[in-house]
C-alpha cells in the first residue's frame, strides 16, 4: 500500500510542476477527424485546432442556408397561428403565450432574412423542381397541415385553446429537430447561435404548454 501511495503521488507531482507543458495539456483533449482534400488522407486535429480552424472559416454551407430558408417559413406559420389567439382563445394564459411566441419569432425571422442577405442568398433559393414555389411544408417537421389550420381558424373558446396548444407543441418539436440537425451539419457560427436560441426557448415553451393542456 505504501508503495502504491508513492506511485500515485509521484504521478500527480509529475503533472503539477512548473515544467509542465501547457501545450501538451491542451492537446490531450479529444481529437477531431478532418476530411482531406481529394486524393489526400484525412487529418487528425486536436479539439483546439478544430475550433481554431472553424473560427477562421465559418463560411455557410448548404445546411446553414437551407435551415435559414426553411425556418423563416416555419416561424411564419407559427405567427399565422398566434394571430388567431386574441379573438378566439378562451384562456388568458393561451393569449399571453401566443403574444410571447409572436414577439420572439417575428424578430427571429427578420434576423434570418438579414443573414441570408448578408451572405448573398435569396430567401426562396432555387425553386426548380418545386413548381416555382417555396419549400414543401410537408418536408418540414412539425408543420400543421392546411386541414389543421382550417380547423384552428374555425375553433373558439376551450376548443381553440386545446387545438392551438396541441398544434404548437408539435410545431415547436419540429423546430427543435431542425435546429438540432443544423448544429450537427452546419458550419456557420451565427446560425449555430440562432439554433441554440430556438432549442432553449422552444423547449421551455413546450414545457409550459404541456402544463396548460
Amino acid at each position: 500500500m505504501a508503495a502504491l501511495a508513492v506511485l500515485v503521488l509521484g504521478g500527480c507531482d509529475s503533472g503539477s510542476g512548473s515544467d509542465a507543458d501547457p501545450d501538451s495539456a491542451a492537446g490531450s483533449g479529444p481529437s477531431v477527424i478532418a476530411p482531406g482534400k481529394p486524393g489526400e488522407a484525412n487529418r487528425k486535429l486536436s479539439a483546439e485546432e478544430a475550433a481554431r480552424q472553424r473560427a477562421e472559416d465559418d463560411s455557410p454551407n448548404s445546411a446553414d442556408v437551407t435551415y435559414a430558408r426553411m425556418m423563416i417559413e416555419h416561424h411564419a406559420q407559427a405567427l399565422e397561428m398566434t394571430e388567431l389567439a386574441p379573438k378566439r382563445a378562451e384562456s388568458t394564459k393561451v393569449r399571453k403565450l401566443a403574444e410571447r411566441i409572436a414577439a420572439a419569432q417575428g424578430p427571429e425571422i427578420a434576423a434570418m432574412r438579414s443573414w441570408l442577405k448578408t451572405h448573398g442568398k435569396s430567401e426562396q433559393g432555387d425553386t426548380a423542381g418545386q413548381g416555382g414555389a417555396g419549400h414543401n411544408h410537408a418536408s418540414m417537421p412539425g408543420m400543421a397541415t392546411e386541414a389543421q389550420l382550417r380547423k384552428l381558424r374555425t375553433a373558439r373558446g376551450a376548443a381553440f385553446d386545446q387545438l392551438f396548444l396541441t398544434l404548437m407543441i408539435t410545431h415547436h418539436d419540429g423546430a427543435i429537430t431542425m435546429a438540432t440537425e443544423v448544429k450537427g451539419q452546419g458550419n456557420n457560427i451565427r446560425i449555430e447561435e440562432m439554433a441554440d436560441e430556438v432549442v432553449a426557448q422552444q423547449t421551455s415553451e413546450i414545457t409550459r404548454m404541456r402544463a396548460m393542456l
